[in-house]
């Protein structure tokens, strides 16, 4: 059997080598030539961006796409924006991160037991992939679940189109997706059961969490209390 940390390296690179969708290279190379001031002595990633945490986690964290200064910067998923405070800080106040910063590379944080993907890899225009985008990308997060599945207990969906896009990776990944099909909001729960009991799947909880972006933390829509509610249930199911 395949040890799952070699099987997710070599995911990981695959990702990062992809150029399918050429509007979306184009985008991502040419942030990282023009840059933002804050970041004008930086050397951005300016590629695609593979998934960060353990390979046989309980918990995966679905968001949509990297920031053009954060992610494509940086090179980790929520790394260097405000999205990104607000939830590894959220995540370490429940007890999911050693720290509660993400700032770059090798800053010495890790994740517990979560893993945290996308099914868009690389930093969209105006954030927002096209279907066709999302079509070509939805590959490495099918097989990011795979490689998952004998762990995954708990999916947290930042936001309706992350929920969208969870519940379609999920049945694509083996699960079925419940009919009529769920609608998101905040602390919305719903579980999923493996298509098949002979499968190596259990059942799994997806979770909606409002998107942490800085409309929803600065207008007092998503809360700090509110975030960590979601994790702390995250955890308590993975741990059942």
């Amino acid at each position: 059997m395949t040890d799952p940390g070699e099987a997710m390296a070599r995911l990981d690179a695959r990702v990062v080598r992809c150029r399918r969708c050429p509007r979306l290279v184009a985008w991502r190379e040419r942030v990282a030539r023009e840059k933002r001031a804050a970041y004008a002595d930086e050397v951005y990633w300016a590629r695609p961006v593979p998934g960060f945490g353990p390979a046989d986690a309980r918990i995966v964290v679905i968001g949509l796409a990297p920031a053009a200064h954060g992610a494509n910067r940086t090179g980790r998923m929520f790394t260097g924006d405000r999205s990104g405070d607000w939830l590894f800080a959220s995540l370490h106040r429940v007890g999911l991160a050693n720290q509660p910063t993400s700032t770059h590379i090798g800053d010495g944080l890790q994740l517990h037991d979560v893993r945290m993907a996308a099914p868009i890899r690389c930093a969209p225009p105006a954030n927002k992939p096209t279907p066709e985008e999302r079509a070509s990308c939805a590959p490495w997060l099918d097989r990011e679940l795979a490689i998952l599945a004998p762990s995954v207990r708990v999916v947290v969906a930042l936001g309706a189109i992350g929920w969208d896009a969870s519940l379609r990776a999920l049945g694509r990944a083996g699960w079925v997706e419940p009919r009529p099909r769920p609608r998101f909001g905040h602390g919305a729960e719903v579980v999923l059961a493996p298509a098949s009991r002979r499968s190596r799947r259990t059942d799994v909880t997806l979770l909606g969490c409002f998107h942490p972006s800085q409309h929803n933390t600065f207008t007092g829509r998503l809360t700090e209390p509110m975030t960590d509610a979601v994790f702390e249930r995250a955890r308590e199911v993975a741990s059942a």
